[in-house]
């Protein structure tokens, strides 16, 4: 596979996210969902982890705690909460409003890494934010707006997860990483579990080819294969490019689902999207210019 090759093949996996996580809703629990998912990512890194005897770097005393954040929310909570989201909101919204995570981006790097926005960066922050708000507004005290706000409360623990991950050794390989997302989540997934269990909330756990086919994509595609292209793309191509060709899956997410018919695209979600896309779009080449 080329490297633009991965670069879209990216670009096509994380664009089909909010709409398999729409069709997980009734047939699979949220966090059933990503047990079962990342259980399937360890799975899918397991031969390489085991051919390159990466076990040790694992569970290395100076790394361990640092994948169990990272597993925790870099991977567990967030996409919990996501899919719960898409109980109430469109795979559109989801997607359009995933971009607020470049807000948490800077700010998280301005209080943690002493990395401080240029104005360029506040200025297409603004155009995401901007976005971000025709999009709540216009779903103000409807059923999709808890969806809504769900997605955008929640992208601050993926920016947490990957602050702290600017911080592993530099020698780690970005596939140990990648199983150590799945195998880290892990606990904080059969902790939610067992919640459930005990408060007495039931399960959905429909075994048909609907929830067959989620769980594949989401084990095998979201939890395994994205992550080794993603980083086959950005080591080969320029950064700039291939953030171009990542930023723009919102418009996979809203064009499938329409066509699948789960939503019908609107005037505000069309304006969300396209300020949303050039903020971040912004934001990221502005980082490539200073050399972040």
């Amino acid at each position: 596979m080329t490297p633009l090759l991965a670069a879209w093949v990216c670009w096509a996996i994380v664009g089909l996210s909010p709409v398999a996580g729409k069709f997980s809703v009734g047939v699979i629990s949220p966090a059933l969902l990503v047990f079962l998912g990342t259980l399937l990512g360890v799975l899918y890194f397991t031969p390489w982890i085991t051919k390159h005897h990466k076990w040790g770097e694992l569970f290395a005393r100076e790394t361990c705690w640092k994948f169990l954040f990272i597993g925790t929310f870099g991977t567990a909570l967030p996409f919990t909460v996501s899919l719960i989201a898409l109980h109430y909101t469109t795979p559109g919204n989801a997607a359009i409003l995933q971009q607020s995570e470049l807000l948490y981006s800077l700010l998280f790097a301005g209080l943690f890494l002493k990395e401080f926005p240029s104005r360029q960066q506040l200025l297409g922050s603004a155009c995401i934010v901007g976005g971000v708000l025709i999009i709540l507004l216009k779903e103000q005290y409807t059923p999709r707006w808890t969806g809504d706000l769900l997605i955008v409360g929640s992208t601050w623990m993926l920016q947490a997860g990957s602050t702290l991950a600017k911080k592993l050794p530099s020698h780690l390989d970005h596939r140990v990483i990648g199983m150590a997302r799945n195998l880290f989540a892990l606990p904080a997934l059969v902790l939610m579990l067992g919640i459930m269990a005990l408060s007495g909330e039931p399960f959905v756990l429909k075994l048909n080819g609907q929830m067959f086919s989620v769980l594949a994509y989401t084990g095998f595609l979201k939890y395994g294969l994205a992550m080794v292209v993603w980083y086959q793309a950005i080591r080969a191509l320029d950064l700039s490019k291939v953030t171009a060709i990542y930023l723009s899956y919102p418009v996979l997410s809203l064009l499938l689902s329409a066509a699948l018919g789960l939503e019908q695209i609107t005037l505000h979600q069309a304006l969300g999207l396209v300020l949303t896309l050039g903020g971040a779009y912004w934001v990221s080449l502005t980082v490539k210019k200073e050399g972040h």
